[in-house]
């Protein structure tokens, strides 16, 4: 009886011994688990973090150049506005000058040709004035109309020019460096009626040849 007992009791025993491996097993299993969690956890957690550090690092980076660019700006075009109302006092001259040239009580006398000789000193002066800060005036006459430099204010008949070329300047314009301080007013040459009829003409006849052919 008391071996029976003695059997059960070890049974018992090693029943627990095996339970108690189990729960630890699978205590383990689950620390595993939860260690390789936290791992990838705080993975993610590092590529997260480093993707947000290049995202401000490269707005920042975009910042600077734009702090950089407008700095540029400022210092190479802060006179801009100025420059361009200085302007006016060139075509303020010019418009004194074709007044008193045009004036029939002063034509012709010593006392014109001597103001008009000072209007020229200080046309002079202000122009070298201009190109000492990068202000220089557009070229015009006798060249291509070119939008992006001139506006053509009127067409004038000239047989001797190509259409498009320009062969009067109302108002001269003027460059800043690479900027268009102001365009050129102009007037660009143009065809007689009749010789624009021709060249059409000669275009309709040199199309026609070409869809025979």
């Amino acid at each position: 009886m008391e071996k029976e007992e003695t059997h059960n009791l070890d049974a018992n025993e090693e029943s627990q011994d095996k339970n108690s491996n189990s729960e630890n097993s699978s205590e383990e299993e689950i620390n595993d688990k939860d260690n390789k969690d936290a791992h990838i956890s705080s993975e993610e957690e590092i590529v997260s973090l480093k993707d947000k550090v290049n995202r401000i690092y490269a707005e920042m980076e975009n910042q600077r150049r734009r702090f950089e660019k407008e700095k540029e700006e400022a210092f190479e075009y802060g006179g801009f506005s100025f420059a361009r109302e200085a302007l006016n006092l060139l075509d303020n001259l010019e418009r004194s000058k074709i007044s008193l040239e045009n004036d029939e009580t002063i034509k012709n006398t010593d006392t014109l040709k001597k103001v008009l000789e000072h209007f020229e000193i200080i046309n002079k002066d202000l122009l070298s004035i201009f190109k000492k800060n990068n202000i220089e005036p557009i070229k015009s006459i006798n060249e291509k109309l070119d939008p992006n430099l001139h506006q053509a204010m009127m067409e004038i008949e000239d047989e001797t020019k190509e259409p498009g070329t320009i062969v009067q300047e109302i108002q001269k314009g003027f460059m800043m460096k690479d900027r268009l301080l102001r365009p050129a007013l102009v007037g660009v040459a143009k065809r007689k009626p009749e010789e624009q009829s021709k060249d059409e003409q000669k275009t309709e006849e040199n199309q026609a040849e070409k869809d025979k052919n």
